[in-house]
C-alpha cells in the first residue's frame, strides 16, 4: 500500500471553474499536494496517457474530450491513498455517486465525471511518473 495517488481534474471542471473547490474539498480531506501541474494535453499525450482504454468504443471520445480543455495534473499524499482518494471522488456515474463525493458535486455524466483518480499504488505511480519528472515533485 502506498501513501501516493494520482489525480486530473478534467477539461469539464476546469472549464466550468470548479478547480479550486475540487482542490480545497481534496486538502480538507486530508491529502497534501506533492506536485501539481496545469497543462492542455495534446491528442497524442491523451492517447497515450488513456493507451489502456484503445481498443475500446468510448476511446476516441475520451481522447477527443482530455484534449479539449486544460486539465490540473497532481500527486497527491495521505495515508492509504489511492483507496481514500476513490471514496473521496464517488462513483464514475455521478448520479450513483455517494453525497459529499467530488463526482456528486462536480460531475455531469459518466463521461464528463470531473476528475480522474489511479484505481491502483501501481497505476498511481505510472500515472504520476507519465505527468511529473523527479524535480517536480516534493
Amino acid at each position: 500500500m502506498s501513501n501516493r495517488t494520482f489525480t486530473m481534474i478534467k477539461p469539464d471542471a476546469t472549464s466550468k471553474g470548479y478547480t479550486g473547490a475540487i482542490l480545497d474539498q481534496i486538502i480538507k480531506a486530508g491529502f497534501t499536494v506533492k506536485a501539481m501541474k496545469w497543462i492542455k494535453l495534446s491528442e497524442e499525450q491523451a492517447g497515450l496517457f488513456y493507451d489502456i482504454h484503445r481498443a475500446r468504443p468510448f476511446f476516441g471520445e475520451l481522447v477527443d474530450f482530455m484534449s479539449s480543455g486544460p486539465i490540473v495534473a497532481a500527486i497527491l499524499e495521505k495515508e492509504n491513498a489511492v483507496a481514500d482518494f476513490r471514496d473521496l471522488i464517488g462513483a464514475t456515474n455521478p448520479a450513483n455517486a455517494a453525497e459529499g463525493t467530488i463526482r456528486k458535486n462536480f460531475a455531469a455524466s459518466i463521461g464528463e465525471n470531473a476528475v480522474h483518480g489511479s484505481d491502483s499504488d501501481e497505476n498511481a505511480i505510472i500515472e504520476g511518473d507519465f505527468f511529473f519528472s523527479k524535480l517536480e515533485r516534493f
